[in-house]
Protein backbone atom coordinates (compact mmCIF):
# COMPACT_ATOMS: atom_id res chain seq x y z
CA UNK A 1 0.00 0.00 0.00
CA UNK A 2 2.76 2.25 1.19
CA UNK A 3 4.39 1.19 -2.37
CA UNK A 4 1.32 2.45 -4.49
CA UNK A 5 0.77 5.63 -2.36
CA UNK A 6 4.48 6.41 -3.47
CA UNK A 7 4.02 5.67 -6.80
CA UNK A 8 0.86 7.63 -7.00
CA UNK A 9 2.96 10.57 -5.37
CA UNK A 10 5.89 10.24 -7.94
CA UNK A 11 3.42 10.20 -10.81
CA UNK A 12 1.45 13.34 -9.86
CA UNK A 13 4.84 15.29 -9.39
CA UNK A 14 5.88 13.96 -12.90
CA UNK A 15 2.74 15.25 -14.61
CA UNK A 16 2.80 18.58 -12.45
CA UNK A 17 6.47 18.83 -13.52
CA UNK A 18 6.06 18.23 -16.93
CA UNK A 19 2.75 20.77 -17.34
CA UNK A 20 5.27 23.95 -16.04
CA UNK A 21 7.80 22.96 -18.51
CA UNK A 22 5.25 22.74 -21.52
CA UNK A 23 3.66 26.68 -20.74
CA UNK A 24 7.04 28.40 -20.02
CA UNK A 25 8.48 27.45 -23.61
CA UNK A 26 5.90 29.28 -25.59
CA UNK A 27 5.77 32.32 -23.99
CA UNK A 28 9.98 32.50 -24.24
CA UNK A 29 9.93 31.87 -27.90
CA UNK A 30 6.73 34.05 -28.22
CA UNK A 31 8.45 37.50 -26.73
CA UNK A 32 11.96 37.84 -29.11
CA UNK A 33 8.82 38.00 -32.42
CA UNK A 34 6.45 39.68 -31.30
CA UNK A 35 8.74 42.67 -29.94
CA UNK A 36 10.76 42.39 -33.48
CA UNK A 37 7.31 42.89 -35.78
CA UNK A 38 6.41 45.61 -33.23
CA UNK A 39 9.81 47.53 -33.89
CA UNK A 40 9.65 46.58 -37.49
CA UNK A 41 6.14 48.70 -38.11
CA UNK A 42 7.15 51.60 -35.79
CA UNK A 43 10.12 52.40 -37.67
CA UNK A 44 8.65 51.71 -41.23
CA UNK A 45 7.34 55.42 -41.22
CA UNK A 46 10.36 57.09 -39.37
CA UNK A 47 12.32 55.43 -42.55
CA UNK A 48 10.01 57.05 -45.15
CA UNK A 49 9.89 60.50 -43.45
CA UNK A 50 13.49 60.22 -43.44
CA UNK A 51 13.54 59.72 -47.00
CA UNK A 52 11.41 62.27 -48.20
CA UNK A 53 12.72 65.18 -46.20
CA UNK A 54 15.66 65.50 -48.63
CA UNK A 55 13.56 64.82 -51.76
CA UNK A 56 11.26 67.95 -50.33
CA UNK A 57 13.86 69.91 -49.77
CA UNK A 58 15.25 69.68 -53.42
CA UNK A 59 11.70 70.39 -54.66
CA UNK A 60 12.29 73.85 -52.61
CA UNK A 61 15.43 74.24 -54.31
CA UNK A 62 14.39 73.29 -57.75
CA UNK A 63 11.62 76.08 -57.62
CA UNK A 64 13.90 78.80 -56.26
CA UNK A 65 16.09 78.28 -58.90
CA UNK A 66 12.83 78.37 -61.44
CA UNK A 67 11.84 81.74 -60.15
CA UNK A 68 15.33 83.38 -60.20
CA UNK A 69 16.22 82.59 -64.09
CA UNK A 70 14.10 84.77 -65.40
CA UNK A 71 15.43 87.68 -63.99
CA UNK A 72 19.42 86.02 -64.63
CA UNK A 73 17.86 86.06 -68.91
CA UNK A 74 16.32 88.95 -67.78
CA UNK A 75 19.58 90.90 -67.22
CA UNK A 76 21.75 88.72 -69.90
CA UNK A 77 19.29 90.01 -72.65
CA UNK A 78 19.43 93.77 -71.92
CA UNK A 79 22.77 94.07 -74.23
CA UNK A 80 24.36 97.08 -75.43
CA UNK A 81 22.38 100.13 -76.12
CA UNK A 82 24.11 101.12 -79.46
CA UNK A 83 23.42 99.93 -82.86
CA UNK A 84 25.34 100.58 -86.12
CA UNK A 85 22.80 100.03 -89.01
CA UNK A 86 23.70 100.35 -92.74
CA UNK A 87 22.72 100.16 -96.24
CA UNK A 88 25.67 99.20 -98.62
CA UNK A 89 25.58 98.26 -102.09
CA UNK A 90 28.85 98.19 -103.33
CA UNK A 91 30.13 97.23 -99.27
CA UNK A 92 32.15 100.49 -98.88
CA UNK A 93 29.50 101.33 -96.37
CA UNK A 94 29.73 98.33 -95.07
CA UNK A 95 33.72 98.71 -93.89
CA UNK A 96 32.64 101.89 -91.76
CA UNK A 97 29.58 100.55 -90.44
CA UNK A 98 32.21 97.71 -88.97
CA UNK A 99 34.68 99.89 -87.98
CA UNK A 100 32.05 101.72 -86.11
CA UNK A 101 30.66 98.91 -84.40
CA UNK A 102 33.45 97.20 -83.47
CA UNK A 103 35.07 100.34 -81.74
CA UNK A 104 32.59 100.53 -79.48
CA UNK A 105 31.46 96.79 -79.62
CA UNK A 106 28.07 97.35 -80.60
CA UNK A 107 25.21 95.60 -82.22
CA UNK A 108 25.77 95.49 -86.40
CA UNK A 109 22.62 95.50 -88.63
CA UNK A 110 22.80 95.26 -92.15
CA UNK A 111 19.55 96.66 -94.16
CA UNK A 112 18.89 93.94 -96.68
CA UNK A 113 16.72 94.65 -99.62
CA UNK A 114 14.01 91.69 -99.89
CA UNK A 115 14.66 92.36 -103.50
CA UNK A 116 18.86 92.25 -104.11
CA UNK A 117 20.09 94.87 -106.43
CA UNK A 118 21.60 93.54 -110.24
CA UNK A 119 24.45 95.54 -111.44
CA UNK A 120 22.23 96.88 -114.00
CA UNK A 121 19.90 97.99 -111.44
CA UNK A 122 22.56 100.09 -110.07
CA UNK A 123 23.63 101.96 -113.26
CA UNK A 124 23.03 104.92 -112.75
CA UNK A 125 23.85 106.44 -116.33
CA UNK A 126 20.41 104.15 -117.20
CA UNK A 127 17.41 106.25 -116.86
CA UNK A 128 15.42 103.10 -116.89
CA UNK A 129 17.91 101.22 -114.48
CA UNK A 130 15.71 100.66 -110.66
CA UNK A 131 18.19 102.95 -108.58
CA UNK A 132 17.54 105.63 -110.87
CA UNK A 133 13.42 105.23 -110.66
CA UNK A 134 13.61 104.74 -107.16
CA UNK A 135 15.62 107.75 -106.48
CA UNK A 136 13.26 110.04 -108.67
CA UNK A 137 10.22 108.91 -107.01
CA UNK A 138 10.54 110.51 -103.16
CA UNK A 139 7.57 108.09 -102.46
CA UNK A 140 9.79 105.01 -103.13
CA UNK A 141 10.00 102.44 -100.38
CA UNK A 142 12.20 99.32 -101.37
CA UNK A 143 11.03 96.59 -99.42
CA UNK A 144 13.77 95.16 -96.53
CA UNK A 145 14.28 91.06 -95.90
CA UNK A 146 14.61 90.86 -91.87
CA UNK A 147 14.05 93.39 -89.06
CA UNK A 148 15.84 94.72 -85.86
CA UNK A 149 15.21 92.98 -83.04
CA UNK A 150 14.01 94.67 -79.69
CA UNK A 151 14.68 98.09 -81.26
CA UNK A 152 13.37 99.86 -78.18
CA UNK A 153 17.00 98.47 -76.41
CA UNK A 154 18.88 101.29 -78.30
CA UNK A 155 19.53 104.77 -77.10
CA UNK A 156 21.67 105.65 -79.98
CA UNK A 157 21.77 104.70 -83.68
CA UNK A 158 24.18 104.88 -86.25
CA UNK A 159 22.40 105.06 -89.49
CA UNK A 160 25.13 104.56 -92.76
CA UNK A 161 24.69 104.94 -96.46
CA UNK A 162 25.85 105.62 -99.35
CA UNK A 163 24.96 108.86 -101.00
CA UNK A 164 22.61 108.59 -104.15
CA UNK A 165 21.86 111.36 -106.57
CA UNK A 166 22.21 113.49 -103.56
CA UNK A 167 20.23 111.33 -101.07
CA UNK A 168 20.05 108.63 -98.88
CA UNK A 169 18.76 105.13 -101.15
CA UNK A 170 14.92 104.76 -100.61
CA UNK A 171 15.55 101.85 -98.44
CA UNK A 172 17.13 104.04 -95.87
CA UNK A 173 14.09 105.68 -96.15
CA UNK A 174 11.93 102.16 -95.78
CA UNK A 175 13.76 101.58 -92.52
CA UNK A 176 13.43 104.99 -90.80
CA UNK A 177 9.94 104.58 -91.16
CA UNK A 178 9.84 100.85 -89.96
CA UNK A 179 10.55 101.89 -85.98
CA UNK A 180 9.70 104.47 -83.03
CA UNK A 181 13.05 105.96 -82.69
CA UNK A 182 11.42 108.32 -80.30
CA UNK A 183 13.68 109.62 -77.53
CA UNK A 184 16.84 107.60 -79.07
CA UNK A 185 19.82 109.83 -80.36
CA UNK A 186 20.29 109.06 -84.48
CA UNK A 187 23.94 109.49 -86.15
CA UNK A 188 24.08 109.63 -89.53
CA UNK A 189 27.04 108.92 -91.95
CA UNK A 190 27.46 108.70 -95.04
CA UNK A 191 29.93 107.28 -97.78
CA UNK A 192 30.69 109.13 -101.13
CA UNK A 193 32.72 110.42 -103.79
CA UNK A 194 32.41 114.18 -102.76
CA UNK A 195 28.93 115.16 -102.31
CA UNK A 196 28.30 115.46 -98.41
CA UNK A 197 25.31 114.62 -95.79
CA UNK A 198 23.47 117.07 -95.13
CA UNK A 199 20.62 117.49 -97.47
CA UNK A 200 19.91 113.76 -96.97
CA UNK A 201 19.64 114.12 -92.95
CA UNK A 202 17.21 116.83 -92.67
CA UNK A 203 15.46 114.35 -95.18
CA UNK A 204 15.61 111.24 -93.30
CA UNK A 205 14.86 113.28 -90.23
CA UNK A 206 11.47 114.39 -91.58
CA UNK A 207 10.41 110.59 -91.52
CA UNK A 208 11.27 110.20 -87.67
CA UNK A 209 9.16 112.32 -84.68
CA UNK A 210 10.58 112.36 -80.70
CA UNK A 211 14.25 111.63 -82.27
CA UNK A 212 17.52 113.46 -81.30
CA UNK A 213 19.60 114.02 -84.93
CA UNK A 214 23.11 114.41 -84.98
CA UNK A 215 24.59 116.40 -87.85
CA UNK A 216 26.61 113.39 -89.28
CA UNK A 217 29.63 112.64 -90.91
CA UNK A 218 30.52 111.63 -94.48
CA UNK A 219 33.72 108.96 -94.54
CA UNK A 220 36.11 107.17 -96.73
CA UNK A 221 35.63 103.44 -97.02
CA UNK A 222 39.47 103.64 -96.55
CA UNK A 223 39.60 105.34 -93.35
CA UNK A 224 41.07 103.33 -90.53
CA UNK A 225 39.51 102.22 -87.35
CA UNK A 226 41.32 105.11 -85.86
CA UNK A 227 39.67 107.95 -87.85
CA UNK A 228 36.48 106.23 -87.41
CA UNK A 229 36.99 105.87 -84.06
CA UNK A 230 38.05 109.62 -83.96
CA UNK A 231 34.93 110.86 -85.23
CA UNK A 232 32.67 108.92 -82.65
CA UNK A 233 34.63 109.50 -80.11
CA UNK A 234 34.33 113.49 -80.63
CA UNK A 235 30.34 113.39 -80.49
CA UNK A 236 30.50 113.59 -76.90
CA UNK A 237 27.53 110.74 -76.38
CA UNK A 238 27.79 108.43 -73.16
CA UNK A 239 27.90 105.13 -75.27
CA UNK A 240 27.72 103.03 -71.61
CA UNK A 241 24.38 104.17 -70.82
Amino acid sequence: MKKFAALLLTFVMAVSLAACAGNSEPAETSTPDAESSISAESTTPESSEAVSEPESELATDSQTEETESPADTDTESIGTNVLVAYFSATGTTEGVAENIAGGLDADLYEIVLEEPYTDADLDYHDDNSRSTIEMNDPSSRPAISGSVENMEQYSIVFIGYPIWWGEAPRIVSTFMENYDFSGKTIVPFCTSEGSGISSSVSNLEELTSGATWLDGQRLNGSDSLDTVMEWVNSLGLDFDA
